[in-house]
């Protein structure tokens, strides 16, 4: 189905606004009240309703989901689950690698292809329980190029965001309670932003790439999901059975989801895009910290913090700095694939790999220093701060669909590598924005903690997800 097809406003069909988190009902799997193959078909039913205009799915695996979905019911009924996300479905985004799927990377050059194995994660989730139900869409290599045949599930006429396009969709029109995704500028943040889904990076290194084609040093791979509790146990479900990257621990620790202590200081961010944001995003975002403040919790910014104020200049070229890093890291594999049919690369990607043959090693070493001195300076300010609020983008999800949105908001995290999360509180243009909380390096399970109490002070416990 073409973008033109698809391209008609959402506004009649009924996407049910109640997330659909797993984990959350761990008590009525137990109990028998219901079943993780009731919960798989009710899944299958909202896709078969919405996804042939949502385009979220680039393949499914339904005859192997149902066989999963009642070895889980079994499971819970006899009191032995493998996990709390046993039976879960979840979608992959098409850059991480499926044994029983091809991995498409969004490119007609690996169109269909198929890797005979299992990435790192999805190896882990399946030893979870889970059901890795299909491939879901991405833009070309994971960059910036669009992909052509998905669109936002709240407006059809607007991009769902990238490069994490098809996994936001499938989440935010509740079609499944999770999907995987990796961010190296905005991919995780920015589409669970515009699509109305909770979204977590983890501080980086945090959950084992291996079998994902994004060798890049800022990439994260991280998680999309309809309730922070369904968010946290997919990523714990990962990195107890498979760690961080090669040489890191990966994501550790407990969160307490009853726990609702208030925080003793928040940070305020603008970061380097806040020249970018509308008007109706920041109203948002002061509505939101004006009910924070006070709930009691003590707000501050660059303007009464000097350490704030030396992290926010210290990112504030965030995005182009990436942007370079990215180009002359991806040097490789760019120019293989040029050599193989340049044709099929987008003019996007033709462009940054004559970006990069124009860079030296030396214009790296300096991009490296740049991003170390921002991690530094951020890493002295977050040691007096619990998390940091600011905007998860700079508005709405843009109307057509020649850009996935303006990853202004949500490059500062990836640069610093620290764990960030979306929480989809806020609204403009009548269309979900999320509201972005950031932590310091290696304490993603506190911003958690700190994730739910923002939920509560904001109203939105049905956001939390836990059965606790």
């Amino acid at each position: 189905m073409s973008i033109a097809e698809r391209a008609t406003p959402n506004r009649n069909t009924q996407i049910d606004i109640k997330p659909r988190s797993y984990v959350a009902l761990a008590r009525d799997f137990s109990s028998g009240k219901t079943t993780p193959r009731a919960f798989l078909d009710s899944c299958l039913d909202t896709i078969t309703q919405i996804d042939p205009k949502v385009g979220a799915f680039l393949v499914l695996n339904i005859e192997a989901a149902r066989r999963v979905a009642d070895e889980a019911t079994a499971r819970w009924r006899s009191g032995k689950p493998l996990s709390p996300i046993d039976g879960m479905p979840i979608g992959i985004k098409d850059i991480i690698e499926t044994i029983d799927m091809p991995t498409g990377q969004g490119s007609p050059l690996w169109k269909g292809f198929k890797t005979g194995r299992d990435s790192a994660s999805v190896h882990a989730l399946r030893e979870a329980g889970a059901i890795i139900l299909g491939k879901t869409s991405t833009t070309e290599f994971a960059a910036s190029e669009p992909w052509p045949g998905t669109c936002n599930p709240h407006d059809h006429t607007r991009t769902p965001g990238g490069s994490s396009s098809g996994s936001a969709a499938a989440v935010g029109a509740r079609m499944v309670p999770a999907g995987l995704g990796t961010q190296v500028v905005g991919s995780i943040l920015r589409p669970a932003s515009y699509c109305g889904c909770v979204g977590f990076k983890p501080t980086i290194g945090g959950l084992n790439r291996g079998g994902s084609y994004d060798h890049l040093s800022q990439s994260s791979q991280g998680v999309l999901a309809a309730t922070l509790a369904d968010a946290w146990f997919v990523a714990r479900a990962i990195s107890e059975r498979t760690g961080g990257d090669p040489g890191k621990v990966g994501l550790t620790g407990e969160v307490d989801f009853s726990r609702r202590e208030t925080p003793a200081r928040l940070g305020v961010l603008e970061t380097g895009g806040w020249s970018a944001t509308s008007k109706g995003a920041r109203d948002a975002f002061d509505a939101a910290k004006k009910r924070l403040s006070t709930a009691g919790v003590s707000l501050h910014a660059r303007t009464d913090d000097t350490l704030i104020e030396a992290a926010e200049r210290a990112m504030a070229d965030a995005l182009p700095i990436t942007r370079q890093i990215n180009e002359w890291e991806g040097r490789w594999p760019l120019n293989t694939y040029a050599d193989t049919d340049a044709s099929k690369l987008s003019g996007l990607s033709q462009e940054r790999l004559r970006n990069a043959n124009k860079m030296t090693q030396a214009d790296y070493a300096r991009l490296i220093a740049q991003r170390d001195s921002a991690r530094a300076a951020f890493a002295k300010a977050a040691e007096n701060y619990d998390a940091f609020v600011t905007l998860a983008a700079t508005g709405a999800a843009p109307v057509g669909f020649k850009s996935t949105g303006s990853p202004a908001m949500n490059v500062a995290a990836s640069l610093l590598g620290t764990p960030a999360l979306t929480l989809p509180l806020l609204s403009d243009e009548n269309m979900p924005l999320g509201l972005q909380l950031m932590g310091g390096a290696e304490r993603d399970a506190p911003l958690f903690e700190t994730a739910t109490w923002v939920l509560t002070t904001l109203d939105h416990t049905d956001l939390i997800g836990s059965s606790e």
